[in-house]
């Protein structure tokens, strides 16, 4: 083969398991010469992992035969604040009750990445996996797989699940939509995260599950990325035909982006238009205007993550509600001044001497 092609991803136990069908447990219990297992089911693993080339490590041959005090935690590649802040505070959580954390970066929301990230953390002998992150794809993953270890999740979907701890983000939402309502606001719309986040589409049905409550018209929302570019670039498109007195986003940082873009064009905040964030980060107060925004507690929602853990490696099913956010109210939510004209009137475009 030559060396500028690219090299084949090595074999998993969860690959062995789907060519032999049967389950990563009973792969486990080969690769640990379990009695247990039917001399026809051991054949046919051993020859997926013969046919796979599959070499599992010292490490994985023993999964969870002793005690390691090391938990798995599988968390997004990227750097954003919520699952940062959230991955701080449990590690210092696990580090009080005296285990050690073995991070996997997925920077590919898939459940093969998923899936590889397990193996990973598996094969350095952890006692409980940690997932932190809002993709659709790798949660659902999570419900499906089947492991010998305890796997905890945040997972705002509600979805049924005896490891799944949250921050009630439809809730905060509604605080959101809610608060803009009752400043007189009959137009909001909604700077949306990207579709595949959990996240994201819990507070998108918040803010519309208000509106409608309201009676009131609720466009498509502007799908952003969470970034501040994305908002700036989607409120500058906005504003071309305003038609709007109040943004609600989904997050902070395309809430920054949207300040940018409504400084850019000349739009008074809070006074022709209001912004609400979501998070809370450190720099929301010290925006221009400070940002009115729901603030999440990543450190409780660490050290619950943590209890759940520790619950359930106890052999206890963790019983810890969601968590509701609150609203931090600052300078960027005001009342709903005149309802806003299209740009055509505002600037005699299409009018008639």
């Amino acid at each position: 083969m030559s060396t500028d092609e690219p090299r084949a991803r090595a074999a998993n136990i969860f690959d062995v398991a789907r060519l032999a069908g049967v389950s990563h447990q009973t792969v486990s219990r080969v690769l640990n010469d379990h009695p247990s297992v039917r001399p026809a089911t051991r054949q046919r693993v051993e020859e997926a992992i013969r046919q796979l080339r599959y070499r599992p490590s010292s490490a994985a041959r023993a999964l969870v035969t002793r005690r390691s005090r090391n938990l798995g935690l599988i968390m997004p590649g990227s750097p954003d604040f919520g699952p940062s802040s959230t991955v701080l505070a449990f590690t210092t959580a696990a580090r009080a009750a005296q285990y050690t954390v073995s991070i996997s970066s997925v920077f590919e929301a898939s459940p093969d990445s998923f899936r590889a990230a397990v193996e990973s953390l598996l094969g350095q002998h952890v006692e409980a996996i940690v997932l932190v992150g809002d993709r659709r794809g790798m949660l659902d993953e999570a419900n499906r797989i089947e492991l010998d270890v305890p796997l905890v999740a945040v997972d705002a979907s509600r979805r049924a699940g005896p490891y799944i701890i949250s921050i009630d983000q439809y809730q905060g939402a509604r605080l959101a939509t809610e608060h803009l309502v009752a400043l007189g606001h009959r137009s909001i719309v909604h700077l949306a995260g990207p579709p595949d986040s959990v996240d994201g589409s819990e507070r998108e049905r918040g803010w519309r599950d208000v509106l409608a409550e309201h009676r009131l018209v609720s466009a498509y929302p502007l799908v952003g990325d969470w970034s501040p570019d994305s908002g700036y670039r989607l409120v500058l498109q906005a504003l071309a035909n305003r038609d709007f007195t109040a943004i609600f986003s989904a997050n902070d940082q395309m809430a920054l982006g949207a300040l940018h873009a409504l400084t850019v064009a000349g739009v008074d905040v809070p006074r022709e238009v209001s912004v609400i964030g979501f998070d809370d980060i450190p720099e929301a107060a010290h925006l221009t205007p400070p940002l009115t925004t729901i603030r999440q507690d990543f450190d409780e929602l660490g050290h619950d993550l943590m209890a759940a853990v520790l619950d359930a490696l106890d052999g206890r099913t963790p019983s810890i509600p969601p968590r509701l956010p609150q609203l931090v109210e600052r300078e960027s939510a005001g009342r709903a001044g005149p309802a806003p004209r299209s740009r055509a009137a505002r600037t005699g475009v299409g009018s008639q001497t």
